[in-house]
């Protein structure tokens, strides 16, 4: 008889790490779906949410490259969004249920291939109601500071537009709160690592 699926949430504000938890966990043998990949997919890919975001931000938003794809400019779409609360309503409820039917089908597919972990990647995980069904809700955590140079290291965003975008998110208290498990990213590479790994066995021993 084969073990149940054990189904994992990540998630964790702007420069938390929860990406690199992710891939740690990918590493140790857990199958990873990113919600916010899959997001990105979808509006590149899906005719009904192309046509969707496009009357709700310009028939310009997009960019047809020379090979038909279809590339949003996210980086405005992003801007109008964080300051038009009504307009990021709309554009979740245009992807999220999207996202929600690929993860119904990952877990298909991970249950079909035996795979012990299938873990759920997402930068809003409860507020966009995707922590539903999961068995342990595992909150990556740091300080202000730290989240701050993180996001500012990938080179697109200002210190003010990621002070911007973390008043914008839940408070970490609030997700700290609600998670069965927390992953404090504060320190090394290799002190995150361990850290993984103890919660990855603590989870798996739980049967």
């Amino acid at each position: 008889m084969s073990k149940a699926l054990h189904l994992i949430g990540v998630t964790g504000g702007i420069g938390s790490g929860k990406s690199e938890v992710c891939r740690m966990l990918a590493s140790l043998g857990c199958r990873v779906f990113s919600a916010d990949m899959e997001a990105k997919h979808i509006q590149e890919t899906d005719t009904d949410v192309i046509t969707g975001i496009r009357h709700l931000f310009g028939e310009n938003i997009y960019t047809e490259t020379p090979e038909g794809k279809f590339i949003p400019d996210r980086q405005r779409i992003s801007k109008v969004v964080f300051s038009d609360s009504e307009k990021l309503q709309k554009l979740n409820n245009l992807i999220h249920p999207k996202v929600f039917a690929s993860f119904e089908r990952a877990k298909q597919d991970a249950k079909a291939e035996g795979q012990a972990v299938l873990v759920k990647e997402a930068a809003i995980l409860f507020e966009a109601g995707g922590a539903k069904g999961l068995d342990k809700i595992v909150v990556v955590a740091a300080d202000d500071e730290k989240r701050i140079a993180r996001a500012m290291s990938r080179g697109t965003l200002t210190e003010a537009e990621v002070r911007r975008r973390m008043s914008n998110q839940w408070p970490q208290e609030e997700l700290v709160k609600r998670a069965d498990l927390v992953i404090y990213n504060n320190g090394t590479l290799e002190e995150l690592q361990a850290q993984v790994e103890r919660t990855l066995a603590l989870i798996l021993g739980c049967d």
